[in-house]
């Protein structure tokens, strides 16, 4: 893989835990963060996935957390909770993924099901194209790539975390989402005023369907999940 200069605010891992070490801790936070039915297999995934994120870290910036409870926390949890609040839909895009997130763990979630990672930076994308091989991920494609409405694979659904305004969001994804799919938006507690103008702009187009205020499971880390359903694309509007 080639290697890239780090970035100045580059965090390096202090250590990383070895797989068992690792699992044991995943386990005792999650057993503590509402996720103590998770199964064993996936989380040994999980554990997989984390080794390459804290080893790739080491040379190349991919990720801001390094400390292996905040990984847990507000990178793993934090995407498998989407799957508690609501049905996702697929084949399913993961925007603006970053290092993986929520893609790689809602793959591991889901691995039957196809999911897309989109990133427009291409070491990220490097990396992510090395964590499907390695870990030997069906149905994960990666797309090198910023997404917008010149995109047009199809699919059911689309994810994003703390990405963009809605509205943004929406624009970019009006030719690739089918009708009747649904966008799932991972966002903070003061989403408000971005998604009034999201309903404003985009009512004959989508509608808001779920809004989910919620915390990370004994955490005080308030979050958002709002949902909207395509009803048409702009190009089939009335005149």
């Amino acid at each position: 893989m080639r290697r890239h200069k780090p970035a100045k605010n580059h965090k390096k891992p202090e250590v990383i835990y070895p797989p068992d070490e690792a699992d044991a801790r995943l386990y005792d936070l999650f057993s503590h963060h509402g996720f103590e039915d998770f199964p064993h297999p996936e989380r040994r995934q999980l554990v997989a996935f984390y080794g390459l994120l804290m080893n790739h870290q080491l040379t190349d910036n991919v990720t801001r957390l390094v400390r292996f409870r905040d990984i847990g926390l507000k990178h793993f949890i934090d995407s498998l909770m989407v799957a508690k609040l609501t049905t996702l839909q697929f084949p399913l895009l993961d925007i603006g993924t970053g290092p993986g997130f929520p893609g790689i763990p809602l793959k591991i979630l889901y691995p039957d099901k196809k999911i897309i990672l989109a990133e427009g930076v291409r070491r990220r994308v490097e990396f992510l194209k090395a964590v499907r091989e390695q870990m030997g991920l069906r149905e994960l494609q990666v797309v090198g790539r910023k997404i917008d409405d010149t995109f047009q694979l199809p699919v059911r659904g689309v994810i994003t975390r703390a990405l963009e305004d809605i509205d943004a969001t929406l624009a970019s994804v009006t030719q690739c989402l089918e009708i009747g799919g649904s966008v799932f938006l991972m966002k903070g507690p003061s989403v408000d005023p971005e998604l009034n103008t999201a309903r404003a702009r985009w009512s004959e187009f989508y509608e808001m369907t779920e809004d989910h205020a919620y915390t990370l499971p004994n955490t005080p880390h308030e979050r958002r999940l709002i949902v909207f359903r395509k009803l048409k694309t702009p190009a089939q509007a009335s005149p």
